[in-house]
């Protein structure tokens, strides 16, 4: 990966940290049962895995592109859809493996988001290197 592609990369995965809204299992139980229900009934209802199996799933990489692509109008290229695959793998080998997340986390929107923006950066930056 080229300089500037790292620097990119690694902005992105501090986007994916700061946007992930974990808790331990214990953490999970406890307030499973402040709501009166079993956590396998809480963990089905909110749709709970562990935080790696949930950024390296193929659900929420799909999401991401999809919803990236929504914000674009067009598809995403090869390069957007590997630039999703692994900041989501990165983030996944980032995490401890006692954390729990659930797929309604926002990954995948704030991730879209940003790499929409740097796409409409990068575009803005052409038309003007034309101009």
């Amino acid at each position: 990966m080229a300089a500037g592609n790292t620097a990119a990369h690694d902005e992105l995965l501090a986007l994916v940290a700061r946007s992930l809204c974990t808790r331990t299992l214990n953490r999970f139980a406890q307030e499973s049962r402040l709501d009166g229900e079993s956590l396998k009934d809480a963990v089905e209802r909110y749709e709970i895995d562990y935080a790696w199996q949930v950024l390296g799933s193929d659900r929420l990489r799909d999401e991401t592109i999809a919803l990236l692509e929504a914000k674009l109008k067009e598809a995403a290229t090869d390069a957007q859809r590997t630039c999703v695959a692994e900041v989501l793998k990165a983030a996944a080998a980032d995490q401890s493996d006692e954390l729990l997340m659930s797929f309604d986390n926002d990954v995948a929107e704030q991730l879209a988001a940003a790499l929409c923006a740097r796409h409409e950066r990068r575009t803005h930056a052409e038309a003007e290197a034309v101009s």
